[in-house]
């Protein structure tokens, strides 16, 4: 039984206040994520909603040691029971695919389709993916196209991510060669722009802004992973815990280059940091920074 289900959680319920989302909700919508070191699948999800976050992203994230969760560990009454709190609170949801899911692989689509699945049943708009560079990236867009009709039927749009191993040039010919296939689902299909790894990557090291600012116009934003490193790995701290701790110029660099683009989707906190409430202060200076833009 997860924590969902269980009668305390139920109580949380009415504690928690509908608000008028259509007038408080950003265009950017701040949130967390699931984590494999929470105490349970849904703390996370829990401390959003308590919390007035405004999105949260599922991350099935089970590891070989047997750490984190998998999407069969959620039954169908408690996607339904997520579906509704998330609604009420208007919570706006995605569905990260497990890290092991390569769309290059054959293997890797019972797990995206259960991906997709979870995502649907919950009312997530969106699943993000990691861009696989091993076969190239005309295999890749080829590969990943079953994935954009299905998605696109089911109302639900794909991002793209980079990984610390991934350049902007990739994305810059990737979203060239998508829009070429011709698929339903390609006009709704982005990039999910993760800071920490363009942090990471070896021809923008320490420069997450520089790898942004390399992405051309093409390129659609669809999502953002928030976490901070110092450039020798993949750490995922707390935003304003790392090198934004001694200068915030570099988050608010970009904040200012997503809002340029028009975004308007989620920017997810990578992390489950200890204590949760440095989420709260990420989101609230982040908030500040989007210059008080309302729906």
């Amino acid at each position: 039984m997860s924590d969902l289900t269980k009668p305390e959680a139920a109580g949380k319920q009415t504690a928690i206040p509908a608000r008028n989302v259509s007038r408080l909700r950003p265009l950017i919508a701040i949130g967390n994520q699931t984590a494999f070191s929470a105490a349970t699948i849904l703390e996370p999800f829990e401390y959003a909603l308590a919390n007035c976050f405004d999105a949260f992203e599922f991350f099935p994230d089970k590891k070989p040691s047997g750490e984190g969760w998998d999407s069969a560990d959620l039954n169908a009454e408690e996607r339904a029971r997520i579906r509704t709190r998330a609604a009420i609170q208007g919570l706006r949801l995605s569905v990260h695919a497990h890290w092991a899911a390569n769309p290059l692989l054959p293997e890797s689509f019972p797990i995206l389709w259960r991906d997709l699945e979870l995502a649907e049943a919950i009312g997530g708009k969106l699943l993000n993916i990691h861009l696989y560079l091993e076969a190239g990236i005309g295999a890749f867009a080829r590969a990943v196209a079953p994935l954009l009709e299905k998605s696109a039927a089911k109302g639900i749009q794909i991002s793209i991510e980079n990984t610390p191993e991934t350049h902007p040039a990739h994305f810059n010919e990737l979203f060239r060669a998508i829009k070429g296939l011709g698929l339903p689902g390609s006009v709704r299909t982005g990039m999910c722009f993760d800071m920490g790894h363009a942090n990471l990557c070896s021809g923008t090291q320490n420069d997450f802004l520089g790898y942004f600012d390399q992405l051309e116009p093409h390129v659609p934003l669809a999502h953002v992973h928030a976490h901070e490193n110092w450039g020798d790995a993949d750490t995922h701290l707390p935003l304003f815990t790392g090198p934004a701790a001694q200068s915030p110029s570099g988050i608010e660099g970009l904040v200012q280059r997503i809002e340029a683009r028009g975004y308007c989707g989620a920017l997810i906190l990578e992390q489950w940091p200890q204590p949760p409430s440095l989420l709260n202060t990420a989101r609230d200076r982040l908030t500040a920074m989007l210059d008080g833009h309302r729906c």
